[in-house]
């Protein structure tokens, strides 16, 4: 290079340019000979060895080889290419001095944050490929991967901090011992969404996709997202409520996911019996409801089997003979203490399908039954008086 750099200077001089402008155009030309050649390597990198190692990962039967060198790997990887071709090159073009040190300082920062990017790119990549493992798609990573993407570029800056200083990146660390407090204040929601994330995770507390309410802030709908600083809630009116994570772990909020974990959703609902129609069946009563398959299991209790308590004994029955019940769960249909609004009769089971429009429909369904059947019985439901029926008393 440096004869080279003489060739240039002896032909520079030969059409008749002083000394003083020869040597920084001999520079010049060197330099640029630099960045040619390194853009040279960038290019054959580019085309020639990066299309052959996605062949390779192509041909591989597993799947981890293409996360790991992915397209936004090998991109940074290639972005490294030539600060190094120039790092290396750059001391046989500039004489020993200010401008080499200068020029050596620049390409140092920009590999550091080249290399940081790679490393970022490279946890990226491992957070696709551990996000879509079947033993770990349901636990919230991402915000541990955030976590190490952030201690990655705390890192980087302190070396480019050293780096531009001439220190030692152990002496920069004991200096910003005394600043701890300024950044603990910074950070503190990023700190505290860190120490959450593991309390939540260590305790299997949210994963993406699970129902939660939380009245305080605002949420009921699925967890689509759990980074550092929020939890993001899908409201069902299709609405995006953000929670801090830490608020999860202080408060209290409601997680659906046994519900669907267990395959049966509660119903709990009850209906008002007007008291006035509660009475002793008759015989013949009794003699046609014997007739029934429902009464298969009847158990008479007294000499005379009251109305209410044969309607329960049906219910009952309905209940356990119905295919979109969950017929392991825990079922029964109950008295509840009488009120000025009649006598409550509680249904209280468990559908077979935990999914909202498949739940309401069957609780529409048996309540519709419940409805129909009441005559059958001859009992009625309580009702407030309205102004027709003060008209037709």
């Amino acid at each position: 290079m440096n004869e080279l750099n003489g060739k240039l200077a002896v032909l520079l001089q030969q059409f008749g340019l002083s000394e003083n402008l020869v040597m920084p155009l001999q520079y010049t030309g060197a330099v640029i000979l630099i960045l040619i050649i390194a853009f040279v390597i960038d290019r054959i990198f580019r085309r020639a060895i990066i299309p052959a190692i996605r062949k390779v990962t192509a041909k591989t039967g597993s799947t981890w080889d293409d996360y790991l060198l992915s397209d936004s790997v090998l991109e940074n990887l290639c972005r490294l290419i030539i600060p190094i071709s120039v790092y290396e090159l750059i001391p046989f073009a500039l004489p020993e001095g200010g401008i080499l040190d200068l020029a050596m300082k620049l390409c140092q920062v920009y590999i550091i944050v080249a290399f940081v990017k790679l490393i970022c790119a490279f946890i990226s990549s491992l957070y696709e490929m551990f996000s879509g493992h079947e033993k770990t798609k349901d636990h919230s990573l991402k915000s541990f991967y955030q976590m190490l993407k952030l201690i990655v570029w705390c890192v980087g800056a302190i070396i480019i901090v050293s780096t531009l200083l001439d220190k030692n990146p152990l002496a920069i660390l004991t200096g910003l011992g005394a600043g701890t407090a300024i950044l603990m204040l910074v950070f503190q929601d990023t700190i505290k969404g860190f120490v959450a994330g593991i309390q939540l995770m260590a305790n299997d507390m949210l994963r993406p996709g699970d129902w939660i309410t939380m009245p305080k802030y605002g949420a009921d709908g699925d967890v689509i997202e759990v980074t550092l600083t929020t939890v993001k809630v899908q409201n069902w009116d299709k609405t995006i409520t953000t929670i801090p994570p830490y608020a999860l772990v202080n408060d209290s909020f409601q997680n659906w996911r046994g519900m669907f974990d267990i395959g049966g959703r509660r119903v709990k609902r009850s209906i008002n019996i007007d008291m006035n129609t509660v009475r002793f069946c008759t015989q013949e009563e009794i003699d046609a409801f014997r007739k029934q398959p429902w009464m298969e299991g009847f158990e008479q209790s007294g000499t005379e089997p009251v109305n209410l308590y044969i309607f329960r004994h049906y219910m009952d029955y309905y209940l356990r003979h119905n295919p979109k019940v969950n017929q392991s769960m825990t079922m029964m249909v109950r008295q509840l203490q009488p009120t000025a609004q009649g006598m409550p009769i509680e249904l209280y089971f468990f559908s077979a399908n935990t999914a909202w429009v498949e739940y309401e429909r069957l609780q529409g369904e048996v309540f519709d039954h419940v409805l129909a059947m009441l005559h059958i019985f001859d009992l009625k439901v309580f009702q407030s008086p309205t102004g027709l029926d003060i008209k037709n008393s």
